[in-house]
Formats: C-alpha cells, sequence, structure tokens
C-alpha cells in the first residue's frame, strides 16, 4: 500500500462546543487510536483530498505537532444535509499486527464474455480484508479473461498470499451478465431458421 502523508495540531478542548468552534474554520475533529490512548487532533478538511476522495486506500501517516503515527483509516461521519465530512477516526497500525482494511476491486484483461455481448459488472467495489501492513496490496486485481457470460468470481475464488477476505466465500464480486441483445438475437435466429423449411413446403404445394 502507498503511503499519505497528513498534518493537524492536537486539540486542547474535547466536546461539542469545540468540535463545532474547528469545523466553523473548515477543519475536522479527528482522533487516533489503538496504542492505549486516543489522540485527539484537527486538521484542515482538504487534506482528505487524498485519502477519502479517491477510490484508492492507503496508508495515513499522521504528523500532530511534530510526532508522527502511522494509520488506516476506519470510520468517517458526515452531515446529515450536506453530506460535508465532520469527524475522522484512524487506527494506529504496527508492521507486526494484522489490520483490516477496504480495498479497491480492479478488473484486470478482456472478459471473453464481454466480447461475447454480455455485461461485466463489479459487484463490490471494495473488499474488506484482514492482513499485515506488509502484506496489503494497493488494491484486490481480479482476471476476467475467461470469464463468460453467465459466470462470476466469487470470495471463495479470491486467493492472495497473507491475505484474508472478510467477507462470506458465496459472495459474488465480478459477473458477466446476460444482455438484452443475447436473449433476443439468438431465438431470432432460430425462429427464422425454424419457419424457412415449413414456408418452403407451404410455397412449394399445388393448388387444389
Amino acid at each position: 500500500m502507498k503511503t499519505v502523508s497528513l498534518s493537524g495540531s492536537l486539540r486542547a478542548n474535547v466536546g461539542k462546543v469545540d468540535a463545532t468552534a474547528v469545523r466553523a474554520k473548515g477543519h475536522v475533529p479527528c482522533v487516533i487510536y489503538g496504542a492505549g490512548e486516543q489522540i485527539h487532533f484537527s486538521t484542515d478538511i482538504r487534506n482528505f483530498k487524498n485519502i477519502i476522495f479517491t477510490p484508492e486506500t492507503s496508508l495515513v501517516e499522521i504528523d500532530v505537532d511534530g510526532k508522527k503515527y502511522k494509520t488506516v483509516l476506519q470510520e468517517t461521519q458526515y452531515h446529515k444535509i450536506n453530506d460535508k465530512l465532520i469527524h475522522a477516526d484512524f487506527l494506529m497500525v504496527s508492521e507486526d499486527k494484522p489490520v483490516s482494511v477496504h480495498l479497491p476491486v480492479k478488473a484486470i484483461g478482456q472478459s471473453e464474455g464481454v466480447k461475447a455481448g454480455g455485461k461485466l459488472t463489479i459487484k463490490l467495489r471494495k473488499l474488506k480484508v484482514k492482513g499485515l501492513i506488509s502484506k496489503l496490496p494497493e488494491s484486490i486485481d481480479l482476471s476476467i479473461d475467461k470469464l463468460v457470460i453467465g459466470k462470476s468470481i466469487s470470495v471463495g475464488d479470491i486467493n492472495i498470499d497473507g491475505i484474508t477476505v472478510l467477507h462470506p466465500k458465496n459472495i459474488s464480486v465480478i459477473s458477466v451478465d446476460t444482455t438484452r441483445a443475447v436473449v433476443v438475437e439468438e431465438p431470432a435466429k432460430v425462429a427464422t431458421t425454424a419457419a424457412t423449411p415449413a414456408a418452403a413446403a407451404k410455397t412449394a404445394a399445388p393448388k387444389k
């Protein structure tokens, strides 16, 4: 996984009044947890551009008043009306302890089913996985070259060394679905072929 940086300042006071004042300045109240203590800080909302407003998942190195913490984003809260980010929780991570994160799913290659007229559907855009930081890839890359119409790649089909996918094995992740063009086109050909001999026989029959 790649690493992005974020800097913030410790919050002297913690509470609704202080949080409101922080947000009024264009900042977001945040907390780092996972090391026996909670570190409350705030950071400019613009610092989340490369953390939240992107399909990628990254490690976040946070600098709070000169002290650095290696973390992953765990939870975010948004305003009910304007969807503005109002709070973020970060989990402190270490090299020797597994961590759970959501990684984006990427389809790699060209599906045989799509070439035949099917439609590729990514049903889960992100997968929740667990593993050591050193083992976590930037994305879950799934080869779709051999995926034909009506078939799918399920969680149980995904095998990545050192990574556990935290979803039921029967959940479909990517599928190639039949399109209307495929369903309608084939019966039409059969009907035409079947009708031709009958029509020819009727035409050839002598009149009485």
